[in-house]
């Protein structure tokens, strides 16, 4: 088996990141630096024509979008538990997965990316202050998921769940939101990255877990 990761530090290529670790894998990981447009260089079009993070190259296979790659990694790897293994808990596991990738995800990407949007910089400046109060909202309800891990979203494992929490949580920051108004989504990011595998990307992408600034 040979596995590669293409990630860019504190994007969502964090959630498979962490899985890898997680899994105990042998894989070369591959920092792609969207600030200097690498994502849309001819050779990183060519596996992914999207230009977005993460890709997983799996031998002569190219696997993209979070979801696919985390059930992918789950495939590979059952005894880690990144996903329940099957029934109800899996179900519900797949549930939040989606939830987490195709709403709250989303709504970042207009707080952070509202040109993506509109050309209009005044249409923009409304666009992220929707999305920032929709965003809030979005983490509250995630904040009611948090309280109910027992211990980790999923339940008695940590896996990928745990690993979008920490991201979207932590995009938060950026969003204005204090990690600290949502304690127990807070708490369970810090255990989550204080494991020894995990804190191996968390060391790797140089994060910084908290990056909330009062205003």
């Amino acid at each position: 088996m040979s596995l590669k990761l293409f990630f860019a530090p504190g994007a969502c290529s964090f959630v498979p990141h962490a899985a890898l670790e997680l899994a105990g894998a042998t894989f070369e990981p591959v920092i792609v630096k969207l600030h200097k447009g690498e994502q849309r260089s001819p050779e990183y079009l060519a596996l992914n024509p999207r230009g977005q993070v993460p890709v997983l190259v799996d031998g002569a296979d190219v696997v993209t979008q979070i979801p696919a790659i985390a059930l992918h990694l789950d495939a590979l790897f059952p005894q880690a538990g990144l996903l329940p293994s099957g029934g109800m808990a899996r179900t519900r596991a797949l549930q939040m997965l989606m939830w987490m990738n195709n709403t709250v995800h989303p709504t970042f990407t207009h707080v952070f990316m509202p040109q993506k949007f509109t050309s209009d910089e005044a249409a923009q400046k409304a666009v992220k202050e929707h999305a920032v109060q929709a965003y809030r909202g979005l983490l509250e309800d995630m904040e009611v998921m948090a309280r109910a891990a027992a211990p980790w979203l999923a339940g008695a494992q940590p896996g990928v769940l745990d690993a979008y929490a920490l991201t979207l949580l932590r995009w938060g920051g950026m969003a204005g939101v204090d990690p600290a108004t949502l304690p127990a989504t807070w708490d369970l990011a810090q255990r989550f990255a204080g494991l020894p595998a995990v804190a191996r990307a968390v060391e790797r992408e140089r994060l910084q877990l908290n990056v909330y600034k009062p205003a």
